[in-house]
């Protein structure tokens, strides 16, 4: 079973370059990132995410034009399960996943179409720092350069 927290769901625009993008937290998050943001998440909290679930929050969120996995969560078949749902019932909606993970299995790379890889580790600073240890992938292409605007990591 994978979970959601309703009230983190939010439209983000920063996550997926070129994205209206539906943000949903997965709790159950196996990670143990220093300094992590919300460390409530590691608990068995929220709601199922079940494929109606997936329906409603899009019909609800007109514009939206990605859908976003902010963790994996424990349960590997449902992830891959929702991805399968938003591939056919949702083709026009792009699939995102972040997992907290170095590396992911080959069929979450096959899954979604954006893969977000690597702990936060604040002396690497997040993706829109050329230091950063975190990838995002479209297609297995890295495009963690889209975040690097230039000029952004100068001093003012």
């Amino acid at each position: 079973m994978l979970k959601y927290v309703p009230r983190m769901t939010n439209i983000v625009l920063e996550e997926i370059p070129d994205r209206v993008t539906l943000a949903v937290e997965i709790s159950n998050c196996q990670g143990s990132c220093v300094g992590c943001h919300s460390p409530f998440l590691k608990q068995d909290i929220g709601e199922e995410l079940t494929a109606d679930v997936v329906d409603s929050l899009i019909a609800a969120n007109f514009g939206v034009n990605c859908f976003l996995l902010l963790g994996e969560g424990k349960d590997p078949a449902a992830v891959l399960a929702i991805a399968e749902h938003l591939r056919v019932r949702h083709p026009g909606i792009a699939r995102a996943i972040y997992s907290g993970r170095e590396a992911v299995e080959p069929e979450l790379y096959e899954a979604f179409d954006y893969v977000k890889v690597g702990p936060y580790k604040a002396e690497s600073g997040p993706l829109n720092e050329r230091t950063t240890n975190q990838r995002l992938y479209y297609h297995r292409e890295d495009i963690t350069s889209r975040f690097w605007h230039k000029g952004a990591d100068k001093q003012i």
